[in-house]
């Protein structure tokens, strides 16, 4: 998907593959659906950022937080200000998550130039070991440009290590600009201004990805019971 075409296709597979169903066939990933999540998703918030490595948590933080200094940014993170992204598995793992933070433009400097907006948005990610290579990544990366678009941001930020390779991919192939200095890296994208396109799209794709986890949950929950019953063993 191009953040720079604001007419791409809410359902063109396979470009779009937060709405288009694929299959584990080989070369074709799994479909990945993108939702959005509430202060009541802060026990798996926090689950998926301590099971991050010390190396991983190097690269989503800048450096290797405990787990108390952890759980304090889990704690601390404000859905009324921020946007934070999940993907999940079937057992409702959180497998990526992306945070999206809000800012005015002076509170950074080095973006403040970019744009004439009243706010910038910066953009943090993370996925867990057993979902690498599938997208994931990408796909976090690409809900947050659209909701920049649709709440009138211009300007989208990432601050990484210059050694961080997925976040380095994720910003060359989203076009972002990238300047490097000190081991550290800086990228920017410009995002086109919202259009009735950018804004079905992304309504479209968080309904989606909602029946997609009411299936899971549903469907777990079923699996719960069953296993209750005599004689019956299911995998939870």
């Amino acid at each position: 998907m191009s953040f720079n075409d604001p007419a791409a296709a809410v359902g063109n597979a396979p470009n779009n593959p937060g709405v288009a169903s694929v299959g584990k066939s080989k070369g074709v990933r799994p479909t990945i659906f993108v939702k959005e999540l509430s202060r009541r998703a802060r026990r798996r918030l926090l689950r998926h950022f301590l099971a991050l490595s010390s190396g991983d948590r190097l690269l989503r933080f800048g450096s290797v937080l405990s787990d108390d200094l952890i759980t304090r940014y889990v704690e601390n993170i404000d859905f009324s200000r921020d946007t934070v992204f999940g993907v999940y598995d079937r057992k409702l793992r959180l497998l990526g998550v992306g945070h999206l933070a809000f800012a005015p433009r002076q509170a950074l400097p080095s973006v403040s130039s970019f744009t004439t907006k009243e706010r910038v948005a910066e953009f943090g990610v993370s996925v867990a070991a057993s979902a690498r290579g599938m997208g994931v990544g990408s796909r976090l990366f690409e809900r947050a440009a659209i909701c920049c678009r649709n709440v009138d941001i211009d300007t989208l930020y990432m601050h990484c290590l210059s050694s961080n390779k997925v976040m380095m991919h994720i910003a060359k192939k989203a076009g972002m600009a990238i300047h490097r200095d000190y081991g550290e890296a800086d990228a920017y994208l410009k995002l086109p201004p919202a259009n009735p396109a950018s804004v079905l799209q992304e309504a479209v794709e968080e309904q989606v990805a909602i029946i997609d986890y009411t299936v899971k949950a549903n469907l777990r929950a079923v699996l719960k019971w069953l296993s209750g019953l005599p004689g019956i063993r299911r995998d939870r």
